[in-house]
């Protein structure tokens, strides 16, 4: 769907990208937002299916965007900083993509121009989270959906 020059996110760095470009890069699928645990000796991040309170589950869209990193502290708001080190985000976010230098998925809405492709595409958690609120200890809802 775009042209060469219309895939900016191939020759504009992460840190010369306006807001615009920025957001644009998101998919929406909210992968990012759900609970994550490391293992201490190996570095593996394990995903869980619970998400932040914020999180409207069937939209995957945040209920307060704006005030996320001061509602919820341990919201990581993505900046050129903290895509230094990204491997603690899903290997199919396009700032990680980026960041790594790889190309965006097939199915990205920035690729297809339809935001419905991601979830065409089984790569939202629409439908198949539950909040923190109801969830309980996070080692029982370990998934294996995305890595």
């Amino acid at each position: 769907m775009n042209t060469e020059t219309d895939n900016f996110w191939e020759t504009i760095p992460l840190s010369r990208m306006t807001p615009e470009q920025w957001e644009s890069l998101c998919d929406g699928c909210a992968k990012c937002c759900l609970e994550k645990l490391e293992d201490e000796d190996t570095g593996r991040i394990y995903y869980t299916n619970v998400v932040c309170k914020l999180l409207h589950r069937d939209t995957c869209r945040c209920g307060d965007y704006v005030n996320r990193a001061r509602i919820v502290p341990s919201c990581v708001t993505l900046t050129p900083a903290v895509l230094e080190n990204p491997r603690w985000l899903p290997s199919t976010c396009a700032y990680r993509l980026v960041a790594e230098k790889r190309p965006l998925p097939d199915w990205h809405p920035l690729i297809t121009g339809d935001p419905g492709t991601v979830g065409e595409a089984g790569e939202s958690v629409s439908g198949r989270v539950v909040s923190e609120a109801d969830a309980g200890p996070l080692e029982h809802h370990l998934v294996d959906w995305f890595e």
